[in-house]
């Protein structure tokens, strides 16, 4: 069976198999009464179910079994280990609450396993800002830290209906054309795979009558899915970028593009909160999908698609300046563009106690306007 018969037989069957698992894990949440209730900081209104991530984990396990022959290094049985820890560390954090230190200590054991196979090595980074080799031990502290922040940075952004699912749709679209043309099919099929999953999610994350979230189960399957294909593209062998359409020294630029969404917004709610002398992992509603819903007037879908659009256009142009503009000038243009998105929704620093502050205020002041409307139509009556 060649690489398209496998593409297309696993997308049908990997969206079948989450489309029809679904509606039972609805049932079973249902019937248990596992409902996640709204509170001040929820943008949905209704207890909903959960637990919607389990689907992609046994999913991608049924998929390893069936691509096992295109991988070159024995690459799954490095990162099931990874997924099923975070599997259990998400279930657990839907069902009881964990603390942010447990769940970065599973994450750090779940990165070990991957660290630990030699096809994710990242020998050189080709020139990129003028460098060249690096040291073992200065690779495995750059992988670690890029790994535990596109997995954390990709589970914050899990806020509104649809959104997580959309941004992992496009980033799947992305990583499935970049490993179809660098030859790396194992990784190409694993792409393939998640974005089933996610899309046959967003149906029913937007549905009105059947709808379920993902919880941490799914966002720190998906995020950790992420963080292994941006590691194993980041350690492509130079003679594996021929068939891509970027110079081999932009590959790190690239990756930040393929991340932006949820790696600005990361960085710009963390600014705010240090900003505001509070904990980097402190919750509210300061993260972009909240500004454009509670300021913009946004649905959670058009926010949503908004946010989509603009992570696909953002990393297309910087493949288009990256098949031919150094690194150094895409860095400037990067940084550049963080600067104004920084700046455009930085005016849009609140939290939880400014909201309630500003919506009592507001009530005592429509009060007192009733109050005197009142006074003044009894004074016109006595006249």
């Amino acid at each position: 069976m060649n690489f398209l018969e496998t593409a297309v037989l696993l997308f049908i069957g990997s969206f079948l198999l989450v489309y029809l698992t679904i509606p039972k894990i609805i049932g079973v949440v249902e019937y248990k009464r596992l409902m996640d209730d709204p509170n001040n900081r929820s943008s949905h209104k209704n207890r909903t179910p959960t637990l919607g991530g389990a689907s992609f984990f046994f999913t991608l396990i049924f998929a390893f079994f069936f691509i096992k022959n295109w991988q070159l290094n024995g690459e799954d049985i490095y990162i099931i280990p990874g997924l099923t820890i975070l599997f259990i560390v998400g279930l657990k954090d839907d069902l009881v609450v964990l603390s942010a230190g447990s769940k970065l200590i599973a994450q750090s054991l779940a990165i070990a396993f991957v660290l630990a196979n030699d096809s994710f090595i990242i020998e050189s980074l080709n020139g990129f800002l003028n460098i060249y080799e690096i040291p073992y031990f200065l690779y495995l502290a750059i992988a670690g830290f890029l790994m535990l922040t596109i997995i954390n940075s990709y589970n914050l952004i899990d806020g509104i209906d649809g959104l997580a699912s959309v941004v992992g749709i496009v980033i799947m679209m992305i990583y499935t054309t970049i490993f179809y043309l660098s030859g790396e099919y194992f990784f190409a099929l694993i792409s393939i795979t998640m974005n089933a999953c996610l899309m046959a999610f967003f149906g029913f994350n937007v549905s009105s009558d059947k709808k379920i979230f993902m919880g941490d189960t799914g966002s720190l399957i998906v995020g950790f899915v992420i963080s292994v294909l941006t590691l194993k593209f980041l350690a492509l062998k130079p003679e594996a970028y021929e068939g891509l359409p970027f110079l081999l020294e932009n590959a790190p630029l690239i990756a930040i593009s393929i991340l932006i969404v949820p790696l600005f917004d990361t960085a710009r709610v963390f600014a705010i909160r240090i900003a505001n002398k509070k904990g980097p992992f402190s919750p509210d509603r300061n993260h972009v999908h909240h500004v454009l819903i509670d300021f913009w007037g946004l649905s959670h879908k058009q926010a949503s698609f908004i946010i989509g659009c603009f992570n696909l256009i953002f990393v297309v142009l910087f493949i288009i300046l990256g098949s031919k503009a150094r690194n150094t000038g895409m860095v400037i243009m990067l940084v550049s563009v963080v600067i104004l998105l920084g700046y455009v929704f930085f005016r849009y620093n609140y939290n939880i106690s400014t909201l309630k502050q500003k919506i009592l205020l507001k009530r005592k002041i429509e009060s007192l306007k009733g109050n005197q409307e009142k006074v003044e139509k009894k004074n016109k009556n006595k006249s």
